[in-house]
């Protein structure tokens, strides 16, 4: 079905194009037909969760939007999947997610694309590493080169559609409560330097190509100090950016690391927030240093 949208897309544009008063074809399309959304990453954008697949930030942004989304995303994938990686998208003939993605933009209906990757490479393996800031080091250089390759690709097609970075929220926090960790206090502590040098590096690449970025692990209080406490009704008294990740996903008490219902529609109007705002010009500050 969206193989036959975009075609009709593309004769639609053809034939403006005859007319003596078109206007140029590609990203230089109006905001009305611009009707597109396209939707790269990991089970974030799937929206998987312990109880199985519900709705999405990248499906909420969509309906919100009045876009038609094309969802690319795979549960699982690593920032290396989106460029060799069989996209999960049933119309995407098991092709890359990027591949897809440049294919889409070519159709110049596009008004948004956002990709939200990473987790699966350096925050879930180096969390529980033995050495995490050396598991952390050559998988932060990794992911920012595979994210410069995919964004280069989309600006070459596409170089003023909107695009839309994510980070994530610091789940590990959830540790602190969550009674499958023994060490839940250190492992949160440990979990704390790794998102922020993540988000610090990302942020720069998503910059450098005029992408906004949306860090959730800032949205989520992920920077906090953890002596800056909270009452919890369940918990009890536990810091203010725990209590956060317990609300805005599942860690707490499944030690499953997906955004609850409320996390994803505070994800979508992150997105929607995001898209209204000025791109960066050359590259993001820093996240500040929480103390540990």
């Amino acid at each position: 079905m969206r193989r036959f949208v975009l075609v009709l897309a593309s004769a639609v544009t053809l034939l403006a194009a005859c007319s003596p008063s078109a206007a140029p074809h590609g990203d230089t399309t109006t905001e009305a037909e611009q009707r597109l959304y396209v939707s790269v990453g990991d089970s974030y954008a799937t929206a998987a969760g312990p109880n199985g697949t519900g709705e999405s930030f990248a499906q909420i942004v969509a309906r919100q939007s009045g876009l038609q989304l094309v969802n690319l995303a795979c549960n699982g994938a690593t920032s290396a999947d989106l460029l060799s990686g069989e996209a999960c998208e049933p119309d995407a003939g098991g092709r890359p997610q990027v591949d897809e993605a440049v294919d889409t933009l070519r159709s110049g209906q596009v008004g948004l694309v956002t990709m939200v990757i990473g987790s699966n490479d350096l925050l879930e393996p180096c969390a529980v590493a033995e050495v995490p800031f050396d598991c952390a080091t050559s998988a932060i250089a990794d992911t920012r080169t595979n994210i410069a390759t995919a964004l280069t690709r989309f600006r070459e097609v596409a170089p003023n559609v909107q695009i839309v970075g994510l980070s994530y929220p610091d789940v590990f926090l959830g540790a602190w409560v969550n009674p499958a960790h023994p060490n839940g206090e250190d492992l949160a502590r440990t979990s704390v330097p790794l998102y922020e040098d993540f988000n610090r590096e990302i942020a720069a690449e998503y910059a450098k190509f005029g992408a906004k970025f949306v860090d959730l692990t800032d949205m989520t209080g992920g920077y906090r100090a953890l002596t800056e406490l909270t009452e919890d009704p369940k918990y009890g008294r536990i810091p203010a950016s725990v209590a956060e990740v317990c609300t805005f996903t599942y860690y707490c008490d499944d030690t499953d690391v997906h955004p609850t219902p409320a996390g994803h529609q505070a994800i979508a109007d992150a997105v929607i927030a995001a898209g209204r705002e000025t791109p960066p010009a050359q590259s993001s500050p820093a996240p500040p240093t929480s103390e540990r």
